[in-house]
């Protein structure tokens, strides 16, 4: 396939470079434009461009982008085929992108997104910390493999994602609808917590949207805690208790 990605920070690189390593053809663009990630490009298989050309004879679009960078991408998707599969990895944080009264009163996040980009949106590669998605994926049927959930809409679309999903070494789990997607969002039983796929299921299942915020927050002021230092694991075994 040939793919666009949208963010060229630890998650848009490290899909860039699995990707790329599956036999995909991947362009990759950030906000600054291609020249200030040309060797980053090279090094994980991909060809630097412009946002504008990323979108651009593709079969498929990933954004790994902050989350409040949704906002103004209708634009760039105006002239986009509705056929092209569109990704979204985000999460919101209001600390870092600013209070969004819609996604704070229960708006299932990537709905917002999508209203933002004008596209339908399949969530995946969000619930998984950015070392889950570079170091501990796995071959196919190999015992422990961490499954990863994706949400979306059309069936067809999130088949393609879910046969990514598990390109880049996750088995992927459909987790419902985008208006489900709640279910994978940070603070939830799902999120960043590597779970195979049983234990995923009852995870989305078990999610509480009234407590998925206050968890959310709750783990932001464990981790920011200045002077604070955690091991990945110590991060992914404390998503677990604080979420559970």
């Amino acid at each position: 396939m040939k793919i666009g990605i949208i963010g060229a920070g630890n998650i848009g690189a490290t899909l860039a470079r699995k990707l790329a390593a599956g036999g995909h053809k991947i362009k990759l663009a950030n906000a600054r434009g291609p020249d200030s990630i040309r060797e980053l490009a090279r090094e994980v298989g991909a060809a630097a461009v412009t946002r504008e050309d990323a979108v651009k004879d593709v079969d498929a679009i990933i954004l790994a982008i902050p989350f409040e960078k949704h906002r103004g991408l209708a634009d760039l998707f105006s002239q986009v085929a509705e056929s092209v599969v569109v990704i979204d990895t985000a999460n919101y944080y209001p600390f870092r992108d600013n209070a969004i009264a819609g996604v704070d009163n229960g708006k299932p996040e990537s709905v917002w997104a999508s209203e933002q980009t004008g596209r339908p949106l399949i969530k995946a590669w969000n619930a998984a910390l950015a070392a889950t998605l570079a170091d501990k994926g796995l071959p196919t049927a190999t015992p422990g493999r961490i499954a990863l959930p994706v949400a979306g809409d059309d069936a067809w679309t999130k088949a393609v994602v879910l046969k990514l999903v598990s390109e880049t070494g996750f088995d992927a789990l459909d987790a419902g609808s985008l208006s489900e997607s709640w279910r994978q969002q940070p603070g939830t039983p799902a999120y960043c917590t590597e779970l195979e796929t049983e234990a995923l299921k009852a995870a989305l299942l078990s999610a509480d949207a009234v407590r998925a915020p206050k968890n959310r927050d709750a783990l932001l002021k464990v981790f920011m805690t200045p002077g604070a230092s955690f091991t990945h694991e110590e991060i992914v075994a404390r998503n677990r208790a604080m979420t559970a």
